[in-house]
C-alpha cells in the first residue's frame, strides 16, 4: 500500500518511522517520467510490503516538504531510515536500481 503525504503527516509517517526504511516518491501528476516511476513504486509497496513503507508526496500539494528537502527535478526518490535521508535517485530508473539501493536498509 503507498501512503499519500502531506505537509502535515510526513513527520509522522516518515520521519517518526523507525526500524523500516522509508519509500518517498515526489512527483506530480504533470510529470510524464512521473508516471513511468509510479508503477514501480507500486509494485515495490507490494512486493516488500511490511519490510519497506512506502510513500507518495505530490510536490504541488506540498511543496513546504518538497522545499524543505531541496527537491528541483521530478521524479525524486528518497530513501530514509530512522528519520533520516539515507539515499536520493532523481529522474526514471529502472526498478532494479531502487530495489537495488533499497535493499542496503532492509533488515532481514
Amino acid at each position: 500500500m503507498v501512503i499519500p503525504l502531506t505537509d502535515i503527516n510526513f513527520r509522522k509517517e516518515v520521519l517518526e518511522e523507525k526500524g523500516k526504511p522509508v519509500l518517498v516518491d515526489f512527483w506530480a501528476p504533470w510529470c510524464g517520467p512521473c508516471m513511468i516511476v509510479s508503477p514501480i513504486v507500486e509494485e515495490i509497496s507490494m512486493e516488500y510490503a511490511g519490510k519497506v513503507k512506502v510513500c507518495k508526496l505530490n510536490v504541488d500539494e506540498a511543496p513546504v516538504t518538497a522545499t524543505d528537502y531541496g527537491v528541483m527535478a521530478i521524479p525524486t526518490l528518497i530513501i530514509f531510515k530512522d528519520g533520516e535521508e539515507k539515499e536520493r535517485i532523481v529522474g526514471a530508473v529502472p526498478k532494479e536500481t531502487i530495489v537495488e539501493k533499497l535493499k542496503n536498509y532492509i533488515e532481514e
